[in-house]
């Protein structure tokens, strides 16, 4: 199978367009919007509360490791979602993988549980 350059004009058409969009709104939205500046709208902003501190002190592992675990457990989602779209089909072998897979998320989440690792108290 052999592809053109003809193949690629609607992707490069959408693209165009996507690109002439965002600069008509950015355009826009400078052209039409508020220019009051004052100190406290210049000021840096994080939580609606005042910065106190350094900004570069070292955070605690705990806050990497609840981090990662989210990603972990998020992603088994992402794997799940096919296996349920596509259940009917892959009828009792697809169960058993699927129970597999699942089997070793609990195990990973006992062990996470039975160390502690999302006690904050610690």
């Amino acid at each position: 199978m052999t592809s053109n350059l003809y193949d690629f004009i609607p992707i490069l058409m959408q693209v165009a367009f996507t690109v002439i969009v965002i600069a008509a709104i950015v355009l826009f939205s400078n052209l039409i919007g508020p220019k009051r500046k004052n100190a406290k709208k210049m000021a840096n902003f994080e939580c609606g509360l005042d910065p106190i501190g350094d900004a570069r002190r070292p955070f605690h592992i705990r806050y990497f490791l609840v981090a990662i675990l989210f990603v972990l457990f998020d992603i088994e989602i992402v794997f799940m979602y096919p296996w349920a779209v596509n259940f009917q089909e892959l009828s009792w072998e697809g169960f058993g993988k699927m129970g597999i897979f699942i089997g070793i998320i609990v195990v990973g989440f006992l062990y996470e549980a039975k160390r502690r690792a999302l006690d904050w108290e610690k």
